[in-house]
């Protein structure tokens, strides 16, 4: 099986698939899976959208954020992981008013690439568990609820791994790494609210059981009520 990806979430690499059910999302993991070619082609990401290459990068920079904290977590793919969320950072800063720049482009595949090495080597955390409740079960877009999420997430974790929050925002040049991360979403035009992509207000408590009871590995203890604090700053989106 040969792959070109043409986005930047799509620019990571593993044996492994993720299938969306009517009220699931179900991970399979498997070496035949595995790609035997993948070409990178900058020339090709340029004629995406810049709406869908926001969301798709902050997919993919979601990936090199909970690698730093992850229960896996090593030297290696640490390097992997901040040279991916500076390179993304500095491709979404200018990409709105440079969207055909290689450069632009380059900094964003190449750091999809990396963020992806990092989901390939490492287990991800609550991001991700909230992400596939919220696509499976919800049937909110998989891409967006990515950029609206994950700032909350860091700031849910960050008591329990200021050293990581410290390097990821060393990397976009933010002193607080999770309102740099909803700053950079909210500069690039990127969603910011579950309201916005459709979510009820009457629905988090259910999102929170969801994910509760069946938790990812992750460095801050879930707790219900922590996770429906969370889900409802990231609903009205608010900057955390």
């Amino acid at each position: 099986m040969d792959v070109e990806p043409d986005r930047p979430q799509q620019a990571g690499w593993r044996a492994g698939s993720q299938a969306e059910g009517r009220d699931h999302v179900e991970l399979r993991s498997s070496p035949p899976i595995l790609p035997e070619t993948v070409i990178y082609d900058v020339e090709l990401s340029r004629g995406l959208p810049v709406p869908i290459a926001v969301t798709s990068a902050v997919n993919a920079l979601a990936h090199a954020v909970e690698a730093l904290y992850s229960a896996q977590a090593n030297p290696i793919v640490d390097g992997w992981a901040f040279a991916a969320i500076s390179g993304i950072g500095t491709g979404l800063r200018r990409l709105p008013d440079e969207p055909t720049d290689l450069e632009v482009r380059s900094d964003l595949l190449r750091g999809a690439w990396l963020a992806g090495m990092c989901l390939a080597s490492v287990g991800m955390g609550l991001h991700h568990k909230l992400c596939h409740v919220l696509g499976g079960s919800f049937g909110l877009p998989h891409a967006s609820t990515h950029p609206v999420v994950l700032p909350h997430v860091m700031s849910y974790n960050a008591p329990a791994v200021p050293e990581a929050m410290e390097r990821i925002g060393r990397a976009l040049d933010a002193p607080h790494a999770p309102s740099g991360v909803f700053d950079l979403i909210e500069r690039v035009d990127g969603p910011t609210s579950l309201r916005a992509l459709g979510l009820g207000l009457g629905d988090l408590g259910e999102v929170a059981d969801q994910v509760t009871a069946a938790p990812y590995p992750n460095p801050q203890p879930l707790t219900r009520e922590g996770i429906l604090e969370l889900l409802t700053g990231a609903w009205h989106g608010v900057r955390p």
